[in-house]
């Protein structure tokens, strides 16, 4: 073992933890956990966005099929993640995992750039949040006309608000959304299934010339995007009951709801608007088409419903994310990295009360800044969540060979299998679909490759400017350095 490895895998808490710091409190069981990860993903949000897109530009009528196997690629990631998930026992997800396999520098470089991403991901699902709350109140509820930047406003002082106190509330909260969102899907997929669709029911997403046609690195870059955020079941480790069982138990049933989900949902769409159409008015219009689709088969109530579901779903996204935001701030804050008082923990509630403030504050200062540059909410939405969709897959792939490595120097207590089989098809895999996503990031983020470019280089300065200061604080403060990663806590 290198010493740098057993250095990330030393234990030295007794030493450096101090004795007033209180840890995380909460109670959640494997669902809270499957629903947190599901809101982060929005499922009604991608049906109506995500889907459509993926057919009309993506691979057509493979679609289903290219949502399968982003989803086999993530449990075979899934698999070494767990693994390491009980080798240590913290909150730190990708930040810990990546510290222990690769060493501290790249773990902190790897933290920096997950902040940034999420923090991406946050500002851009806001933006759509109060695109879609703007539509809603002017043209359906005919409200007043107030500027999507308002509402944005609106959604993060309730986010911010809920994500203060303990983590069960909010928990709650999105149990309560995903569960009617996760009705309105089903009853769509049913009713079209049961009445046989526009042209009958068809095998045509099993031909393999489907499965191959069309943009087939698109598809594969929005299909991963699709399945971001169930690191938060190792994020909420510190809040989870009975986290060694828990925690595996609620990362695999959220991955296997998800592929199976937006599976049967794309094929259902393909039914319900029919083979012969259903590529072309996807392109055309990608989110006009479900609605339609919707009206068809289940109403004009439901896609009123729908409509307001859809703020439900994106304000869970929203919620979801600024809470795995704000434990992100917290972990580092406990390590010393960023201010020790982002890493104070509220003597009621349990929750990373000031890391939550900080993290509303942030998203404040994000949106002020592009408001005032005069970008619209649309663009905001397609080029924040794209590219942090992007950091999040690179996030990925570094933790699939940070496991092999762990393993590799530490073989006690895991099979082959968990340790480095499953492991290193997940890396090549996350490779393939690293390159993939680097190849169309441009068409993702709205058709400007020069900014997908600047952006993807904004990411890597960040890995980079992680590996430097974890350099100077291994030189300068050791005993901050030795804290990196969640090793020492």
């Amino acid at each position: 073992m290198s010493a740098e490895m057993q250095d990330s895998t030393s234990t030295t808490r007794s030493n450096t933890a101090a004795p007033e710091e209180r840890r995380l409190e909460g109670n959640l069981g494997t669902m809270d956990i499957v629903f947190t990860v599901l809101a982060f993903n929005a499922p009604l949000s991608v049906f109506v966005g995500f889907v459509p897109v993926i057919i009309g530009v993506g691979n057509g009528l493979g679609a289903p099929i290219a949502y399968l196997a982003a989803g086999l690629l993530i449990l075979l990631f899934a698999v070494g993640f767990t693994a390491m998930g009980r080798k240590l026992p913290n909150a730190g997800a990708f930040y810990a995992y990546i510290t222990a396999g690769l060493g501290r520098p790249i773990g902190l470089g790897a933290a920096f750039l997950a902040v940034v991403s999420y923090i991406f991901v946050l500002v851009g699902g806001y933006a759509f949040g109060g695109i879609v709350l703007e539509a809603l109140v002017r043209d359906v509820l005919g409200g007043p006309d107030i500027t999507w930047w308002a509402w944005v406003l609106v959604l993060m002082a309730t986010a911010g608000t809920l994500g203060y106190f303990k983590i069960s509330l909010s928990a709650k909260i999105l149990t309560v959304t995903m569960t009617l969102e996760l009705i309105v899907v089903v009853a769509y997929n049913a009713v079209v299934f049961a009445t046989g669709g526009q042209d009958g029911q068809t095998g045509a997403p099993l031909v393999v010339s489907n499965i191959f046609s069309g943009n087939l690195g698109l598809a594969a870059l929005f299909g991963i995007v699709c399945f971001s955020g169930f690191e938060a079941t190792a994020v909420f480790r510190e809040e989870a009951r009975d986290p060694a069982r828990t925690v595996p138990r609620a990362t695999y049933i959220a991955i296997i709801t998800m592929a199976v989900l937006y599976a049967t949902s794309a094929w259902a769409m393909i039914t319900g608007i029919g083979t012969s159409a259903v590529v072309d008015a996807s392109a055309s219009d990608p989110t006009g088409t479900v609605f339609a689709s919707i009206q068809q088969y289940l109403g004009n109530v439901a896609v009123d419903l729908v409509n307001v579901l859809l703020v439900t779903s994106i304000f869970a996204a929203n919620l979801a994310t600024h809470n795995v935001t704000t434990r992100y701030l917290y972990s580092l804050s406990v390590d010393r990295v960023f201010h020790p008082r982002l890493g104070r923990v509220h003597a009621r509630h349990g929750s990373p009360h000031v890391a939550s403030i900080a993290t509303s504050i942030i998203a404040v200062a994000f949106l002020t800044v592009l408001v005032l540059a005069r970008s619209d909410g649309a663009t905001i939405y397609a080029v924040l969540v794209g590219i942090g969709g992007y950091a999040l897959i690179l996030l990925m792939l570094l933790t699939s060979i940070a496991v092999v490595r762990f393993f590799a120097a530490d073989r006690t207590g895991s099979l082959s299998w968990s340790r480095t089989i499953a492991p290193v098809i997940a890396a090549l895999g996350l490779v393939g679909a690293l390159a993939l996503a680097s190849a169309n990031l441009g068409t993702m983020v709205g058709g400007n490759q020069a900014l997908a470019s600047g952006l993807m280089m904004l990411f890597y300065t960040c890995l980079v400017v992680g590996v430097v200061y974890a350099l100077i604080l291994r030189r300068r403060s050791p005993e901050v350095y030795q804290r990196i990663g969640r090793q020492d806590v």
